[in-house]
């Protein structure tokens, strides 16, 4: 999956509120482009609520143009209501999505979670903040619902996945033939991703690196 120059939309599905973040990438270089929320609390009847939901997507979808949509899949809780509701949420943002011909990735929750800060139990004040440092957003800009910032960790874990998916193309499938591959390089060099997380915490990247290794370049 190339990552070179393209649009990611993350959606948090939700029918009372809605986040949404997307993220433009070029290279390995992500910016923000934008975040917010639909608020749908006010809307009683859970149909005009849907409604709406595939109204906004669309505007969101038509003013971005995303190349890829990344959406969290529903939590598989002890609420059965809630679980048919985000699914009612999440399937109307899909087919928002497939009316304009827009790829779809559907992560778990804990999957987003461990992409983002290491930590499958992270709250979502921790999920923000690490999305705040390592995107480079203002405290001015963060918004009062976390549901924002997890429709960005969405965009962002799939921006780690096609990452990480161009990083292994061609890879090496055993330890042997991987020493071979890698004759005379340095197998302690950190990622590209690593190295924007390290950057975002105030570390320098190359503090990661045992003395004396010799970084690869290329």
């Amino acid at each position: 999956m190339a990552t070179q120059d393209k649009v990611i939309l993350g959606i948090d599905p939700g029918t009372n509120v809605l986040g949404y973040g997307v993220l433009h990438v070029r290279g390995r270089e992500v910016k923000m482009e934008a975040m917010g929320v639909i608020d749908l609390r006010r809307v009683a009847d859970i149909y005009l609520k849907l409604g709406r939901i595939y109204e906004r997507v669309m505007g969101i979808i038509d003013s971005f143009h995303p190349d890829e949509m990344a959406i969290e899949a529903p939590f598989f809780g002890k609420n059965i209501q809630s679980m048919l509701k985000l699914g009612r949420a999440q399937g109307v943002c899909i087919a928002a999505a497939i009316s304009r011909d827009i790829p779809i990735h559907e992560y778990a929750p804990l999957k987003i979670k461990m992409a983002i800060t290491g930590n499958g139990q992270a709250s979502k004040e921790q999920v923000a903040d690490m999305m705040r440092r390592m995107l480079s957003i203002d405290r001015e800009q963060m918004l009062p619902y976390l549901d924002a910032t997890d429709a960005l960790a969405a965009a962002y874990c799939h921006y780690l996945e096609g990452w990480r998916e161009t990083r292994t193309q061609g890879a090496a499938r055993t330890w042997e033939a991987y020493v071979r591959l890698h004759q005379g390089r340095s197998i302690t060099s950190t990622t590209g991703p690593q190295q924007q997380l390290a950057k975002a915490l105030g570390r320098s990247a190359s503090a990661q690196r045992p003395p004396f290794s010799k970084q690869h370049k290329g």
